[in-house]
């Protein structure tokens, strides 16, 4: 991108140019005119001819300057450099500015500044005194947010001053760059889960294409294949070389639910309860996906992300690292919702079979425990962290009514923990895992086995 040094164009374009110069003067440049002008007018007054001189001298030099700099006619190219684009909250991301004069003439001085959202730090300013013909600077400067979120880089700003700093005039580049401030996330412990083995798991439901000898389906024989699995009477029947067919692993999935509930939840900033929320659900994605899950993530308006393919889950046909980048992409701008129940998220989850589910739910009355007590029937494990808002705004223990919704939860199979304000999610991780081990109900009797233990 380029930013020209002065007006491109002749003429009208020209007037408009000085127009534009003479209101760029500085507080420097407008107290000299003022004080022209005075000195001026006095001297008429007092008809002292050597105050006159004195007067235009003053008046004079700032609009000197202004002509001078409005004429000036150079072209600098700059460019942005961020680096990473995106960062954990509260992590630093650092800026590299570029700035190359592809003019044959050096610059004078040069002021660059850099547009960035106030809560990512004050705005970038540098001075530069010379860039010779060709030349080239680079400079650079880090960025900090504590709030997850996207914010725009940009535009860059080319401040030119003359050597009085009577004047100053500005030119403005046109691209941008977005930095994407994801949630934080935490190493969870590796507890052992539902549907986990290596690979594929326990119920990842492991099955032969078909069951009798008899109905076999095989395929042609390939190069590297045991022959302890070649089909004798197929190959009589086909004349060529064939085996049986493979058992075809289905892979394990895993539903994240991020209830994101205004009313669930009281309190702003990067200490509230949804944010200890939302990063909990971006730390048991990432975990996910790490130990080889198919994963997606599902809020309470029934949203689902990835939402591709035949399950809507991230891992199985996409890499891990694409598959994360997605999921924080989403999590780093999610917000609160205006609905006022899960009945939507619990339609998405009645459509099918899950592995294990994994909410962070906020404040729940009579009725939306009720609801997120079916969301156990289609799933082999349920794992609740639920936030009393109470507790967070108040410092406070959940009180009984909390208690009484952890109660039904754990009946209708859930394993339901309370959530206290600054609480480690790697510990409460653990703490599931045990209370589960200990639980009757763990492994369930949905078809599948293993559990947390």
């Amino acid at each position: 991108m380029t930013a020209p040094g002065g007006p491109a164009a002749p003429g009208g374009e020209d007037r408009g140019g000085l127009r534009a110069a003479l209101s760029g003067l500085t507080t420097r440049g407008r107290s000299f005119l003022a004080a022209g002008i005075a000195a001026a007018v006095c001297a008429y007054v007092l008809g002292q001819s050597d105050l006159l001189h004195v007067g235009v001298l003053l008046a004079l030099l700032p609009l000197i300057c202004v002509t001078v700099l409005s004429h000036t006619r150079y072209r600098v190219a700059g460019s942005r450099r961020l680096s990473p684009s995106q960062v954990p909250a509260g992590s630093e991301a650092r800026v590299q500015l570029r700035l190359d004069n592809v003019t044959r003439m050096p610059t004078g001085l040069l002021m660059l500044q850099d547009h960035v959202p106030y809560v990512l730090g004050p705005r970038p300013r540098f001075v530069l005194d010379r860039v010779e013909a060709g030349g080239r600077r680079e400079v650079a400067y880090r960025v900090r947010s504590d709030l997850r979120g996207r914010y725009p880089l940009g535009p860059l700003q080319l401040r030119l001053a003359d050597p009085f700093g009577m004047c100053e005039l500005t030119r403005s580049f046109s691209a941008y760059d977005t930095l994407t401030v994801v949630p934080r996330t935490e190493p969870l412990p590796p507890v052992r889960l539902v549907g986990e083995s290596s690979g594929y798991g326990d119920g990842r439901q492991r099955s032969l294409a078909q069951a009798g000898d008899d109905d076999v389906i095989p395929r042609g024989y390939r190069h590297g294949d045991d022959l302890r699995r070649v089909h004798w009477r197929s190959t009589a029947r086909y004349g060529e070389l064939m085996v049986r067919r493979e058992e075809q692993p289905q892979r394990a999935r895993c539903t994240v639910l991020l209830d994101t509930r205004r009313i669930a939840y009281q309190g702003a900033g990067p200490d509230s309860a949804f944010e200890w929320a939302v990063s909990g659900a971006a730390s048991a994605l990432v975990h996910m996906l790490e130990r080889g899950y198919a994963v997606r993530l599902l809020t309470d308006t029934g949203s689902s992300v990835p939402g591709e393919g035949a399950d809507g889950s991230a891992g199985a046909t996409q890499d891990s690292a694409d598959s994360a980048g997605l999921l924080m992409d989403t999590l780093a701008v999610v917000d609160h919702s205006d609905g006022a129940g899960l009945s939507r998220s619990y339609d998405v989850l009645r459509g099918g079979t899950e592995g294990l589910l994994v909410a962070f739910l906020g404040d729940l009355d009579e009725e939306q425990t009720a609801v997120a007590a079916r969301m156990r029937q289609r799933s082999g494990a349920a794992v609740a962290f639920v936030l009393d808002s109470d507790g967070w705004a108040g410092g406070v223990r959940p009180g009984a009514r909390a208690e009484e919704r952890l109660r039904q939860l754990r009946e209708a199979g859930w394993t339901a923990l309370a959530v206290g304000p600054g609480a480690s999610l790697p510990e409460l991780w653990q703490h599931a895992a045990r209370q589960r081990s200990e639980s009757p109900v763990a492994g369930g009797t949905t078809g599948f086995s293993g559990g947390w233990s």
